[in-house]
């Protein structure tokens, strides 16, 4: 596309992305950081997401600004992890000023990864403070990291037949206009390159060598699942510097929304979370004029881009195969 052009996400100013894990235990966190604080909004559409200061988002809120986001492994008990963000925000006298002190506003999302590693080691106030403090070296990369850590994909079957995810991020720019996406990517649902058709994830057949096709399986019967593996979602954010309040960014959020429904099928089902924030960042002076639908186009397109790297960028763990080794097993035939 003449004039779009991809960026690292780490580049967009006023912003610093963190994160951290416990590789043994299967679980982990990353933080979204704005000394400035950043506009933000918010769109659900998974059935059961595990959430922390949601109604921040709401447009009728009395905040105009949070300063930081919190994507996190844990399920509700990773929601601790919000605390450690807050220290971390307030020792540096940055929050909302109430006169005896400056409150940080700190929202976070978590996925479901229990299941993975160690259950009883989950994201808490130390490894959000940790994620905080490398934030500072902007240590964020793709892969198994940070909320990522004990991300799957392809559930319908249960654990035994999933894949390995991760985390992800692309991000682009038109002119001087910045939009990126970081997404963890835990779907009930098998993930796909939308641009070639590719499935690269999903639901394994019994051998754990090939693919199942989860909607198939779901078309082949009609009554109600009774069994149906409910620790799913997907939690993602768009960040952009272009000038938008709360109420455009909820639109942007949604927009978003259809990065998710490009990559994963099926989306958005009762047994996932499914959220996406959006967020403007950089000072008055450095935040830009942008049509609204345009960025929530993009925001669309880097989404279902970053989803992508989440599972590309993905290794073999604690059992499930990733999709470079089922890429590897292909060329070897």
């Amino acid at each position: 596309m003449e004039g779009l052009r991809e960026i690292n996400v780490k580049s967009i100013k006023d912003i610093k992305i963190g994160q951290t894990e416990n590789v043994s235990a299967g679980t982990g966190c990353t933080v979204i950081l704005s000394e400035n604080g950043m506009a933000a909004g918010l769109d659900v559409r998974g059935g059961g997401p595990a959430s922390r200061e949601s109604e921040l988002m709401n447009p009728l809120a009395a905040a105009q600004e949070i300063h930081g986001i919190v994507l996190a492994g844990g399920s509700a008990f990773g929601l601790d992890a919000a605390g450690g963000v807050m220290q971390y925000l307030e020792e540096r006298g940055i929050g909302f000023d109430v006169a005896v002190t400056k409150v940080p506003l700190v929202c976070q999302a978590d996925l479901f990864d229990l299941t993975v590693g160690d259950m009883s080691v989950r994201p808490d106030k130390a490894m959000g403070y940790q994620a905080c403090v490398n934030a500072e070296k902007g240590n964020y990369r793709d892969g198994c990291y940070g909320a990522g850590c004990g991300a799957t994909v392809g559930k319908f079957a249960g654990m035994d037949y999933c894949m390995k995810s991760g985390i992800g991020s692309y991000a682009v720019q038109i002119g001087s206009l910045q939009v990126g996406a970081v997404v963890a990517v835990n779907a009930l649902g098998d993930i796909y390159n939308w641009k070639t058709g590719e499935k690269i994830a999903g639901l394994l057949t019994e051998d754990r060598k090939s693919f199942r096709d989860t909607v198939e399986i779901m078309y082949a019967r009609t009554d109600v699942v009774d069994n149906k593996f409910t620790g799913n979602t997907t939690i993602g954010v768009v960040i952009t510097n272009a000038d938008f309040k709360k109420p455009a960014l909820c639109k942007i959020a949604g927009m978003a929304q259809d990065g998710y429904a490009r990559a994963i099928r099926p989306v958005h089902t009762s047994a996932d979370g499914d959220s996406i924030y959006a967020v403007s960042v950089g000072n008055e002076t450095e935040k830009i004029k942008a049509d609204q639908d345009l960025v929530g186009t993009l925001a669309a397109e880097v989404m279902s881009a970053a989803i992508v790297r989440a599972v590309t960028n993905a290794e073999s763990a604690y059992g499930f195969p990733a999709y470079r080794e089922l890429k590897d097993r292909e060329n070897k035939k």
